[in-house]
């Protein structure tokens, strides 16, 4: 913990904001360090998780099973759970200060008055510096999720996003309302972890003209894969085929178009 005047309470702090901050995540700069409270939010309806459930049955993708939110109370505990155990494991997550049922307090990953930029922004923002900068960010996260995987675990949405760099260089993770493999194997957990890794970033390899030596990149990483995830990881490629006929232009939304980046970043594995 950071050296202070002060030692803060942090039970009192969080029960003196979580109800009364206007927002359901807000940081502030307290004693020293910077620190964040997270407040429940509103249930998920279950409709979309069954919605989401047939669309994967149907095209046999396992990867696509949708994992249950529950949203409100029962989220904040997943989280609060999931971010100790990630802890345990040697991974770098925000440090759980106090909680409650209606949420908790956590330390910032990084300093005070300092930005820990999500890999995506800081992929964005390292375009004009070239593409073998954005390669490297890029091949950081990959390792960054690679040590989960070895730690026996998996995120929880691993986008971009949900990677953050902290000032030391590190890279963070965040983000953590369910846990997928309490209701998936985790090689199916493991291969979400990658496949949403390359949709959250393959376009801005694409734009950064850094696809190309990204795939090498994604082939060797995906040989270090145990067997059944590699396995698993090919058949969900294979039935994700119809994306690199996408048309590569804007006609059909920026979505189409980083579905495609991303089919033709992870069709190198074999």
């Amino acid at each position: 913990m950071p050296a202070s005047a002060t030692a803060t309470d942090y039970d009192a702090f969080l029960h003196a904001h979580v109800h009364s901050q206007p927002h359901s995540v807000m940081r502030y700069d307290v004693d020293g360090e910077s620190l964040w409270v997270k407040r429940a939010g509103a249930t998920v309806p279950g409709w979309r998780l069954r919605v989401l459930g047939a669309a994967a049955k149907a095209l046999r993708m396992p990867v696509l099973t949708p994992v249950p939110n529950p949203g409100g109370r029962a989220a904040m505990a997943i989280e609060v759970a999931r971010l100790q155990d990630l802890q345990r494991r040697g991974l770098r997550v925000p440090t759980v200060l106090a909680h409650c049922a209606d949420g908790f307090v956590m330390r910032h990953l990084g300093a005070p008055g300092q930005e820990t930029p999500n890999l995506g922004n800081a992929m964005e923002e390292a375009m004009p510096r070239g593409a073998h900068t954005v390669l490297a960010l890029w091949k950081q996260g990959l390792q960054a999720i690679a040590k989960v995987h070895k730690a026996g675990t998996c995120l929880s949405q691993a986008f971009a996003r949900n990677l953050v760099r902290c000032p030391d260089g590190v890279i963070g993770y965040i983000d953590f309302e369910d846990d997928p493999a309490a209701h998936l194997p985790l090689a199916v957990c493991q291969v979400r972890d990658a496949l949403c890794y390359a949709h959250s970033t393959a376009w801005i390899l694409a734009q950064a003209g850094a696809l190309e030596p990204a795939r090498a990149q994604w082939k060797a990483w995906v040989s270090t894969l145990s067997p059944d995830v590699r396995e698993l990881l090919h058949a969900s490629i294979a039935r994700m085929a119809w994306a690199g006929r996408l048309p590569d232009s804007r006609r059909l939304g920026r979505d189409a178009q980083r579905l495609r980046s991303a089919f033709e970043l992870v069709r190198a594995d074999r």
